[in-house]
């Protein structure tokens, strides 16, 4: 029997959402004068607010934004990088550490599925000690750049689902051979949350508080 942990990854593993404090990091390393677009990174958000937009097209405005159209992946390595290093001294969880190593010493296959990009979340997994990661891909042009544009879905919602069962179809996982911990904050992971065999709400929202409640699910406190 395979033993999964799936972690999600922002405010279930770190403190804070990390995708615009990102893109803010990289722009004042990369070019600090994309910081004067951020009234427009504000005007998309009311954009997804009012429903015109969804949250992948959104990802993809603030990306083109503040990091650029297109970069190296030599470009994008450098500013993850040193994200990683910045979110790894003042942004991650103590419980959410200490469940990393627990999980880790009983043998489970440490998975991050997590809505973010691969290009910084990938980073920051390995910092961590994760075997694997799911996360928001971002389409590579026939020059090697990386375009601000999303490689297949984001990886929010039922399409983290959809993105974990493809991941364990190209590991050569079966499902019934499986049993599967998945640890996340948000009402949103529902989805993952009805199909793994141990649910956990960590620092849990209040929506997924309740839904806990409800279904007699562990909630824990990572802070």
């Amino acid at each position: 029997m395979t033993e999964l942990a799936i972690y999600d990854m922002d405010r279930t593993i770190t403190r804070r959402a990390t995708y615009t404090p990102f893109l803010l990091h990289a722009a004042r390393r990369r070019a600090p004068w994309r910081l004067l677009l951020v009234p427009f990174v504000l005007i998309s958000m009311l954009g997804y607010v009012a429903k015109l937009i969804d949250r992948g097209r959104l990802k993809e405005i603030n990306h083109a934004l503040l990091l650029g159209r297109h970069n190296t992946p030599e470009e994008l390595a450098l500013v993850a990088d040193t994200f990683a290093d910045e979110t790894m001294a003042t942004n991650i969880l103590p419980g959410a550490m200490a469940q990393i190593a627990a999980d880790k010493a009983a043998g489970r296959r440490l998975v991050m599925a997590t809505a973010s990009y691969r290009l910084y979340a990938g980073t920051i997994a390995d910092r961590l000690g994760f075997d694997d990661v799911i996360a928001t891909n971002s389409v590579a042009g026939l020059d090697g750049r990386i375009r601000a544009k999303i490689d297949g879905e984001n990886s929010y919602g039922p399409a983290k689902l959809r993105m974990i069962l493809a991941w364990m179809e190209a590991e050569g996982l079966r499902r019934e051979d499986c049993r599967v911990w998945f640890y996340s904050d948000h009402a949103s992971d529902q989805p993952v949350f009805d199909w793994c065999d141990m649910p956990v709400a960590a620092n849990p929202s209040k929506a997924l508080r309740e839904m806990a409640g409800a279904r007699g699910w562990p909630v824990v406190e990572w802070g």
